[in-house]
């Protein structure tokens, strides 16, 4: 059986390898597939400056790394698109990226984020917005990034007090027909009720940005003046607010003006961009520097073994995707460590993308000395977290091994039943790529009821029929539970034919002695229950693999939990009224007007008495006694 896959997959290669070799000798971009089951599906997108070259070398018997050889064996067929130049199938490799997040290209996951300032002018009274990921709109300022330290959350407080600003929500602030407490403790304007004008509010509103447009001597100026002004009209509590936050507000300004020593000012918005090379994984550091000030630092890492051109192209294109994707300010320069060539491809790619003008070049004498910082702190990163074990890709490729698995898995899977007394079962299913959730592809099971109550195996069984049908599944399925749970997966998986490995969580028990006046007290340990594995795999014995399958689970479990409550919460909050046969929406709203009774204290009402406390027909009246018979 072996032997004729293998001969099957020689021949489509050859086939392969032929086409390939019919490709003209330009630039572009190709797109690596597979056709399973007459559904297509994108494996891996790449450029290349002879598109005949590149994907040839995929098919002949050259040498190639473990992923390409993985990612081959995979391939049925595949695409090209040919471009006018380098930099054009930069910007087009990171689109086809973006469209179809191929599982074998490094795609970007950026965690940190800086704090924005928002000020949107199409409301009518703007109020100012602490945002870290803040949209491109029309009318919509924003300011920013501010550097870790700036303590820009509480800036944006004591501006929107001092000013007498609005800060509450558009929903609120539409539905308000009388002032909030704010105004009566002078902290805001009112003019959710019309108290101020447009163009006073705008005046308050623009002292207050001055701050944030390198004008703020005029805010602090304005503030001082009403200070003493409350001080003459002894004021003196409000006088001493007002002093406080001109103290915070001076902090600010003077915060907002340091300069780095390194930076020239005539380069202002720098990013510096270096990378380690280590044995298992490539760390990418960016230091960024906006308006001469150190902001902070960004870092990137993923698997040497993911790359399937030079380290350069590699770095690149994931920094491409970066600047291209970010809500951060942009740099006017990128300082990096590539050949001039590779600079000018970027710069002209970049320009090609919203006419982004970043200039890339080689550090020279005047970035010196902090290009090297950011290669140290790209490296130490990278022994820091693998020291501590804190690489998601340390874990995977253990559960890789766990499992016999020929790849590294990317796409996990981890499901959860929750059911009470029988009653609103569901289920939640959560999904981590490479190591970290993806919030997006989370969902939620409306499971059925059963005469029998709690039924784990039943309820799994119908999550895992109904999941399957969705396609685009896992490389492992996680389940919460013992190898009771784990079968039942298997079972349901085998009835369609599927042959993913499937996992389950579960504790087990352990007793131990403690020092403290030697009472014994019980330790759970989280075990991985393997199909085939006589004994479960102790997850503490690789931090890394216990962080995901233990995030995963208790994901799980919220999850499902969240959604099982509110179904809950539904039947407890539905009323009585919704029982009572011929009532419509028209006399349910009047029963429910003069309702202001118990259940309890209705039933001891005669049918008489009801009808004239509703104020409803005999008819009525008689089926609400009936219903109320019920409770």
């Amino acid at each position: 059986m072996n032997k004729v896959k293998t001969e099957r997959n020689a021949n489509m290669h050859n086939n392969l390898l032929e086409k390939a070799k019919t490709l003209p000798n330009k630039a572009g971009c190709y797109l690596m597939k597979r056709i399973r089951a007459g559904e297509e599906t994108v494996l891996y997108v790449g450029k290349a400056k002879n598109l005949r070259n590149r994907v040839s070398s995929y098919f002949n018997n050259s040498s190639k790394s473990p992923k390409t050889e993985i990612l081959v064996s995979h391939i049925n067929d595949f695409d090209f698109i040919m471009t006018d130049s380098d930099a054009e199938a930069f910007v087009l490799e990171n689109n086809l990226i973006k469209k179809f997040s191929p599982k074998y290209n490094i795609r970007l996951k950026d965690d940190k984020s800086y704090p924005y300032v928002c000020v949107n002018s199409n409301e009518e009274f703007p109020r100012i917005m602490y945002e870290r990921r803040p949209k491109k709109q029309k009318n919509v300022e924003v300011f920013g990034p501010f550097v870790v330290g700036s303590n820009i959350s509480e800036v944006i407080r004591i501006l929107t007090k001092s000013f007498n600003l609005r800060d509450c929500t558009l929903k609120d602030f539409n539905s308000r027909k009388e002032p909030c407490l704010l105004y009566q403790m002078k902290q805001c304007s009112a003019p959710c009720v019309n108290y101020i004008s447009n163009e006073e509010y705008k005046k308050d509103l623009d002292l207050a940005l001055s701050f944030f447009r390198g004008a703020g001597t005029k805010g602090l100026k304005e503030l001082e003046r009403r200070m003493f002004q409350f001080a003459e009209g002894e004021h003196f509590e409000r006088a001493a607010i007002l002093r406080d936050h001109i103290s915070v507000l001076n902090e600010f300004l003077n915060f907002s003006k340091q300069n780095n020593a390194e930076v020239s000012h005539t380069v202002r918005n720098v990013d510096i961009l270096a990378y380690h090379v280590g044995d298992i994984e490539v760390d990418i550091s960016l230091y960024m520097m906006r308006e001469g000030v150190l902001l902070g630092h960004k870092s990137f890492h993923f698997p040497s073994i993911d790359c399937s051109d030079d380290f350069d192209d590699e770095v690149a294109q994931y920094i491409f995707q970066y600047y291209t994707t970010t809500f951060d300010k942009l740099p006017d320069r990128v300082i990096t460590s590539f050949p001039k060539s590779l600079n000018e491809t970027l710069h002209i790619a970049f320009k090609q993308v919203h006419e982004l003008d970043i200039k890339c070049s080689a550090p020279g004498k005047k970035f010196e000395s902090l290009m090297k910082l950011t290669k140290d702190h790209a490296f130490e990163h990278q022994r820091v977290r693998i020291l501590n074990e804190e690489s998601t890709y340390v874990g995977l490729n253990k559960l890789k091994e766990l499992l016999g698995l020929k790849e590294r898995p990317v796409t996990l899977e981890c499901y959860d039943v929750a059911i009470f007394q029988g009653k609103s079962p569901t289920a939640s299913q959560i999904v981590f790529n490479d190591g970290r959730a993806d919030k997006k592809s989370y969902r939620h099971y409306h499971l059925e009821e059963r005469p029998e109550g709690n039924n784990d195996f039943a309820m799994m069984s119908e999550v895992i029929n109904r999941r399957v049908k969705k396609g685009s599944l896992p490389d492992v399925f996680i389940v919460d539970g013992g190898i009771g749970q784990v079968n039942i997966f298997l079972e349901a998986l085998k009835d369609h034919d599927i042959s993913i490995p499937v996992v389950g969580i579960a504790k087990s028990k352990v007793d131990k002695k403690s020092n403290f006046k030697s009472k014994e007290v019980v330790r759970s340990e989280e075990r991985l229950i393997i199909p085939g594995r006589s004994n479960p795999y102790l997850l503490a014995k690789c931090k890394s693999l216990f962080r995901i399958i233990v995030q995963m689970r208790d994901e799980a479990h919220r999850f499902s939990r969240r959604l099982h409550h509110k179904e809950e919460r539904k039947k407890l909050i539905t009323s009585w009224v919704d029982h009572v046969e011929g009532v419509g929406p028209v006399a349910k709203k009047k029963i429910l007007s003069n309702l202001d009774l118990s259940i309890k204290e209705l039933k001891l009402m005669s049918e008489v008495e009801i009808q004239e406390y509703f104020v409803v027909s005999k008819k009525i009246a008689k089926a609400i006694v009936k219903t109320l018979a019920l409770y």
